[in-house]
């Protein structure tokens, strides 16, 4: 019987055993991009954020936080939130400057906004140095506030139609440090840019701009040549739709050299050639009579060429805009319903 020589199994006598192994399936192209997608996934650890606690903060940390806010803000809800917010709301240093903004509509009546400005007045203890007003100022409020802040420095009063010649003129009268006075209105007169003028000598910045709509065409220097007679300290001046002339601008000009602004925009009765032209280009920042408005949330947009895109309505006209010039807008056969009834379909009336 031949013999066998065994190479794997020395002792042939004793039998080798058979190792199974699970047979590995072969890798396919998906196996492979998921393994390789689970490998980039790296987990994020967050750290668990604590509640803030506000009232940790150093208390004039707060205090800066809550002059952001407005005072109608601070008087209807920021006070009312816990005792330290409380108790810094009534700090004389957080009414220096007042902002009395959007007091058109309340729901308790016109003379709830009233009261708050007094309150804010009233927390400043003497020392409100600027106040921001819309809308619901009257006379009696501004000589309360002259009363209690001789002090004042500046004064913004929009769309308060309430307050006439004879009640600015009284604050100014008791505003001898008065340095920038912001006027949007179209019912004053020139008597109170020149009391301005005369009882306020610190003046420096003057804006006087009117609202309502007015006819292209007409003319009027009178605002223009007081502002130049009483105003010699100026560095900024706006006039936004005023009537003035080039001979309004250049009373100005000649009177007030220390113009570093200038406002015409919408003040289509000037002209910018010749020399006047380059006198105004002198002025560091200037914008012209056709430059864009957006910035102006009370201007209503008008075409190159001064006039307006639609119709204006004769109830919508004030006095002095109904001059010799324009009799087509006048009709002796139509009363004054007439004119409103005629107008009605396309305007509102908001009384």
């Amino acid at each position: 019987m031949p013999k066998f020589k065994f190479r794997d199994n020395p002792n042939p006598k004793v039998p080798q055993k058979k190792v199974w192994k699970k047979k590995e399936p072969t890798p396919s192209s998906s196996s492979t991009s998921s393994s390789s997608s689970k490998k980039q996934i790296k987990k994020v650890w967050r750290k668990k954020e604590i509640p803030r606690n506000w009232l940790e903060l150093p208390r004039d940390v707060t205090e800066s936080i809550l002059q952001r806010l407005g005072a109608v803000e601070i008087l209807e809800t920021a006070q009312m939130v816990c005792t330290l917010w409380r108790s810094i709301c009534k700090e004389p240093s957080m009414w220096r400057d007042i902002n009395m903004c959007n007091l058109c509509e309340w729901e308790d009546g016109p003379s709830y906004p009233l009261k708050m400005c007094r309150n804010a007045v009233d927390r400043s203890c003497g020392q409100l140095r600027g106040i921001n007003i819309e809308y619901v100022a009257n006379d009696e409020l501004l000589n309360y506030i002259a009363q209690s802040s001789s002090q004042l420095r500046r004064l913004r009063l929009f769309d308060c139609y309430e307050i006439t010649d004879e009640g600015l003129i009284k604050m100014a009268e008791k505003l001898p440090l008065l340095e920038e006075l912001d006027i949007t209105s179209s019912l004053l007169s020139v008597e109170t840019i020149e009391a301005v003028g005369r009882h306020c000598p610190h003046l420096k910045s003057f804006k006087w701009n009117h609202v309502v709509y007015r006819l292209p065409g007409i003319q009027c220097d009178e605002e223009a040549v007081a502002v130049a007679k009483n105003m010699p300290e100026l560095r900024h001046l706006q006039l936004i739709r005023n009537r003035l002339t080039n001979d309004g601008l250049q009373a100005i000009l000649d009177n007030c050299p220390h113009l570093e602004s200038l406002d015409l925009r919408k003040c289509f009765n000037v002209t910018l050639s010749g020399d006047l032209g380059r006198r105004c280009a002198r002025i560091k920042n200037l914008r012209l009579p056709n430059d864009s408005t957006n910035d102006c949330r009370f201007i209503v947009e008008t075409s190159d060429n001064g006039s307006f895109e639609q119709d204006i309505p004769f109830w919508m006209l004030g006095i002095d805009d109904l001059s010799d010039d324009y009799e087509c807008y006048y009709d002796s056969d139509y009363s004054y319903d007439d004119y409103f009834r005629k107008y009605s379909e396309d305007w509102e009336y908001i009384g």
